[in-house]
């Protein structure tokens, strides 16, 4: 692979890289040759969310350039829980939720990754965990662990704060055993993680030394955070999810597009595939101009999720909610319908907006109104008394705003 951009200096360009167990040696083996690598993802929730898609992007990076890659779902891990990066101990989930979630998570994995023509290695850790004789582990695998080194890790220094479980304590010995498994079936050599998965990942390159007595190594991507403070891919209500049932294209879309000015070459690098070159000429923009690469970052991120013909009823439909209903199609706006009888059942402001994905409580949506936040077809709703009737309804809908950037459909039902 000598000669080539082989991978590792693309995440480098990009801003992957936060930590390695050996920069150097990594990048000369990779160009003498191929390296197989993996990336652990354990199903405890219904669906990927963005904070996911920074590996799952390292993952199409390295494989584009000709790497190897296995993506474990953790059918065995996830009956666990990771502590690392959590203040409390993880929700039990059962084998049938979990294996639920496992199929999700792979679908979702695979396509995406189609979309660069990569098709990875999946495997599931319970193939191997879930039936492991614990006295023989124990006496094969946790006699090469100084728990004096466990602790020294910040995941596990954090949670014993708060209390760490000895079930989590366990997760450290599997994740090491993870990879040496990988390591003698495929010759995996690297694994790949956020920055939260240090210390697991150092444990396992040491497992492999003093088992194998083979070279393997770590590579870590910094935990992303936004400059506003928030955490990455959370939103008021709640994470930004890639399946379109849980958050909509259309919000997907909207989340990107209202990322703060500072982050938006950060994010261009991190979750889309723009040449460098592009989203350096992206950089230079500022004031207005830097809405123009917001509008890319959210176009490139929601093709990739979504595909091309939501992204384009997602651009639609912000055209319309930002510029007048002649702008564009709203049909991308999340929506509900109402009926002509709950008009004439004295629906009053608070009820219709807490009704909607815009509050989530009559208690929010009377903060809204008293703040001057709502708006309905661009009319400042003046009180929380204030009823819900026809006129409120342009050829049938409503396009109800909460603050400046967050909208909502409501239909007027036609009665059968």
């Amino acid at each position: 692979m000598s000669g080539s951009r082989n991978g590792f200096e693309i995440l480098e360009e990009r801003g992957f890289v936060q930590q390695c167990t050996d920069w150097e040696a990594l990048k000369a083996l990779s160009e003498k040759e191929p390296v197989t690598f993996y990336v652990g993802l354990d199903p405890t929730g219904g669906s990927l969310h963005v904070g996911h898609m920074v590996p799952i992007m390292a993952v199409a990076h390295l494989a584009k350039a000709g790497h190897n890659p296995i993506i474990i779902i953790g059918g065995g891990t996830a009956r666990i829980g990771d502590p690392s990066g959590k203040t409390e101990m993880r929700k039990m989930l059962t084998v049938e939720k979990i294996n639920e979630y496992g199929e999700n998570f792979k679908r979702q994995i695979g396509t995406f990754l189609a979309t660069q023509n990569v098709e990875p290695r999946f495997v599931d850790n319970a193939e191997w965990l879930a039936e492991l004789n614990y006295i023989g582990f124990l006496r094969d695998i946790g006699r090469h662990f100084s728990v004096n080194r466990m602790l020294s890790f910040e995941a596990y220094k954090k949670r014993l704060e708060t209390g760490l479980s000895f079930i989590e304590f366990n997760y450290q010995l599997l994740q090491s055993y993870d990879f040496l498994v990988l390591n003698e079936r495929y010759g995996c050599k690297l694994q790949i993680g956020g920055d939260d998965q240090w210390g697991n990942i150092v444990a396992g390159t040491d497992l492999i030394r003093r088992v194998r007595s083979e070279d393997a190594y770590g590579l870590t991507f910094p935990l992303v955070t936004r400059a506003d403070g928030k955490k990455m891919g959370k939103t008021e209500q709640g994470a930004v999810f890639v399946d379109p049932g849980l958050m909509g294209p259309y919000d997907f879309f909207q989340y990107w597009r209202n990322v703060p000015d500072q982050d938006v070459v950060k994010f261009l690098k991190l979750y889309t595939f723009l040449p460098i070159d592009e989203i350096e000429k992206l950089s230079g923009l500022s004031g207005q101009e830097i809405n123009h690469a917001k509008e890319v970052l959210a176009t490139e991120i929601t093709r990739l999720v979504h595909g091309e013909a939501e992204t384009q009823k997602a651009i639609e439909s912000s055209k319309a909610a930002f510029g007048g209903a002649e702008a564009g199609d709203t049909s991308a706006i999340p929506q509900m319908s109402i009926s002509a009888a709950d008009l004439q059942a004295g629906l009053d402001a608070v009820e219709l907006f807490s009704r909607t994905d815009l509050c989530s409580s009559r208690g929010e949506a009377r903060r809204l109104i008293q703040q001057g936040g709502a708006r309905v077809n661009d009319r400042k709703v003046e009180s929380i008394e204030e009823p819900v009737d026809a006129g409120w309804f342009e050829d049938g809908e409503a396009l109800l705003k909460a603050g400046k950037k967050r909208y909502f459909r409501v239909v007027l039902k036609e009665e059968s």
